[in-house]
């Protein structure tokens, strides 16, 4: 197996397998493969969870099915491209190493890393969270690709460092590293402050992958340009272009 990492703005992430290998992902994410590529759909991630584990994938934003890519008769490769401008990630997965990462994500892995859904503080915090702030767990072995926004930030945190971070933001973390939501302290920064109710404590040890262009954001900054019901027509193509985009991803990232 080789994967390369192509592009800069809006990578595109190209596996080349030999038979017998194989990589999964979401449905849906697929963007192009050779002919000697097959696809196999079923609802188990890395061989973990089940009917019961694919339904909790739906709740949390996920989706129900996965695809299986791997080549028959000869060498083949698959591509996946990223949604918005941002980065692609690879990381090794391990026992003790699982990573906590935000629920969107993921992008693809090898079979015997495993996909669930993880709350490292409890329920309360993804509800309570924000938009976004589901949490996905990878575990298992192997190497699973990560799609972030913007550009991408890498904090090691030491043991007892806590770094404060607007949900948003955070894209993926080591398991080792502890995770709660706090609320923005002061009644004028909650009221005027106009960053939010919440932010996400981290507390070392372990890496934070930081993201500096949560897709909210991207679709909030967009929306004063589209157009208003009853607006005028000069507005009324470029805005349904731009609708159909920033419609997409507030549907994504609800």
């Amino acid at each position: 197996m080789e994967a390369k990492i192509l592009g800069t703005t809006l990578p595109v992430l190209e596996i080349d397998l030999q038979p017998g290998e194989s990589v999964y992902s979401e449905s849906g994410e697929l963007s192009w493969m050779t002919q000697t590529m097959q696809m196999r759909t079923h609802t188990q991630a890395g061989g973990g969870g089940g009917l019961f584990g694919a339904f909790k994938r739906v709740v949390a934003g996920g989706s129900l099915f996965m695809t299986e890519y791997s080549p028959v008769g000869a060498p083949g490769s698959v591509s996946f491209a990223a949604k918005v401008p941002g980065h692609i990630v690879p990381v090794e997965i391990t026992p003790g190493n699982e990573l906590m990462v935000h629920r969107h994500g993921f992008m693809c892995a090898t079979p015997q890393v495993s996909l669930t859904i993880g709350f490292q503080q409890n329920l309360g915090a993804g509800i309570f969270g924000g938009d976004g702030f589901i949490l996905q767990k990878l575990g298992g072995q192997g190497t699973a690709w990560l799609e972030l926004s913007g550009e991408l930030i890498k904090k090691e945190l030491a043991p007892g460092e806590v770094l404060r971070v607007h949900p948003g933001h955070v894209g993926a973390f080591h398991a080792s590293v502890g995770f709660q939501i706090t609320t923005v302290p002061g009644i004028k920064n909650v009221l005027f402050g106009g960053d939010g109710l919440f932010l996400a404590a981290l507390m070392g040890p372990g890496s934070v992958w930081l993201q500096t262009l949560p897709i909210s954001r991207l679709a909030h900054a967009l929306l004063p340009y589209l157009p208003k019901t009853g607006g005028d027509v000069r507005s009324a193509s470029g805005g349904a272009v731009l609708g159909g985009i920033v419609g997409s991803l507030l549907s994504g990232d609800n």
